[in-house]
């Protein structure tokens, strides 16, 4: 077995490839972490790093692929060509585990609805473990624990190199353009792979999806899925079974469940999708109404979507750096109720911003482009006549000049619609920065 790459989905594979009698080898052509290093000698796995030994990668029997190669890198090409099987690293760990697996996927929300989940689950005192695009390794959770339930977050990256692996309940947020740059730029390829968490469902299992997502209805008719349907949606409409209806969040099915809507301890349309979407999941799972009740209500959120930052003489600072994607941002705009400074940019995943030149014109009283390249944003945005600030240094300046451009009472929102490596390491670091810079006003 070869790992190619050695991050936490690589390195996790490699120890559970370890572990059932494989005789594994990672390669990384960047630099591994020390700590991902000190994993892999504790198990006696040989690695390489800075480097591909093409000699010893392609004589393997299987390999396991980071999502973040591409499928058409050279090395991976070879690969195909000589038949060996390219796997996903949760495609190698649902070979060994007899878990149930609560499955999330989507173009937005993903990560949200996933945590929402896990803590609706642990709070009910289920065996269960969080994994896949957020929290730990699931092959490495699988080699080393014993979980009754795992909550995987699944990007489309993540679900193109699995083939036989099963989602006991797989939930889709919503379908709306992202990575096109990765997926040749044709949308239904990325459609298709969204669909695949689909794949290997059997009447036992359970399909939630958003009941209103035009291209979810779409496909629905052409996978003919065997999988029961649970659709949801943000009111009282046919086919939806979960929804609200005069202040209350309302599931007809498996079995009926309500609760305030003001109860919820997230705000806003997104998240009502995710709280009823979480929902439908935890009945499902058979956990009982009041557990259900008690964690959607004092559930914390997640960081760096939305995130409350802090109010710095009276101007209020979000911290929405995981917003990738310019339909993540349309949410961020939809919910803010007070004059915004938007500070967006990045590395562009072919965006089309249409999709919230309406929002930017209403909601926006300001816009800071904050990447090292921003034709695409001037293009887009600049004909609104609004204050633009171009920034191509950092988050710092980036910070000071949202700060300039606000007043009292106004909110300052980071959501970039783009991924973040032109300037930064990764969302995370983004949104670290972006808050470490506020708090030094």
């Amino acid at each position: 077995m070869v790992i190619l790459g050695a991050g936490e989905s690589g390195a996790g594979a490699a120890v559970l490839a370890r572990v059932k009698g494989w005789d594994a080898f990672v390669s990384d052509q960047g630099a591994i972490k020390p700590k991902y290093k000190e994993l892999l000698d504790r198990y006696g796995i040989a690695w390489e790093e800075g480097h591909h030994s093409e000699e010893l990668i392609l004589n393997a029997d299987e390999v396991v692929k980071s999502p973040g190669i591409p499928d058409d890198a050279p090395l991976v090409m070879k690969l195909k060509e000589r038949g060996i099987p390219v796997i996903s690293e949760i495609e190698f760990a649902g070979r060994y585990t007899q878990a149930k697996m609560v499955c999330i996927t989507g173009s937005n929300g993903k990560t949200t609805t996933t945590s929402l989940i896990y803590h609706i689950f642990r709070s009910a005192g289920l065996n269960v473990g969080l994994a896949g695009n957020i929290g730990r390794s699931l092959a490495l959770q699988v080699a080393t624990e014993q979980h009754d339930y795992y909550v995987i977050e699944l990007s489309s990256f993540q679900l193109d190199n699995m083939y036989s692996f099963r989602a006991n309940i797989a939930v889709l947020m919503n379908i709306t353009p992202d990575h096109l740059d990765r997926y040749d730029h044709r949308m239904q390829n990325y459609v298709d792979a969204k669909f695949r968490i689909t794949q290997n469902q059997t009447s036992e299992d359970a399909f939630v999806y958003w009941n209103d997502d035009p291209i979810i209805r779409r496909e629905l008719e052409r996978h003919g899925l065997k999988a029961r349907l649970y659709p949801f949606a943000a009111v009282k409409e046919d086919g939806a079974i979960a929804y609200a209806e005069e202040g209350e969040v309302v599931i007809c099915e498996p079995i009926a469940f309500n609760m305030e809507q003001e109860e919820l301890a997230l705000r806003g349309t997104h998240n009502l999708y995710n709280s009823l979407a979480a929902g439908i999941s935890a009945k499902l799972a058979g956990i009982d109404k009041e557990n259900i009740r008690k964690a959607l209500a004092n559930f914390k959120g997640v960081e760096h979507r939305l995130e409350e930052v802090c109010s710095v003489g009276g101007v209020r600072f979000v911290n929405d750096s995981k917003a990738t994607n310019v339909n993540s941002c349309w949410y961020a705009l939809q919910s803010m109720t007070t004059p915004t400074v938007l500070i967006l940019g990045g590395k562009d995943k072919g965006n089309d911003y249409d999709e919230i030149t309406d929002l930017v014109a209403t909601k926006c009283k300001a816009l800071v482009y904050l990447g090292l390249h921003n034709e695409k944003l001037h293009a887009a945005f600049d004909h609104l006549g609004l204050p633009v600030v171009e920034v191509n240094s950092g988050m710092k300046e980036a910070v000071e000049a949202a700060w300039h451009l606000a007043s009292k009472g106004d909110t300052v929102l980071l959501s970039p619609c783009c991924a973040s490596f032109d300037l930064f390491r990764s969302y995370e670091d983004r949104g670290e920065q972006f808050k470490e810079c506020v708090k030094a006003l």
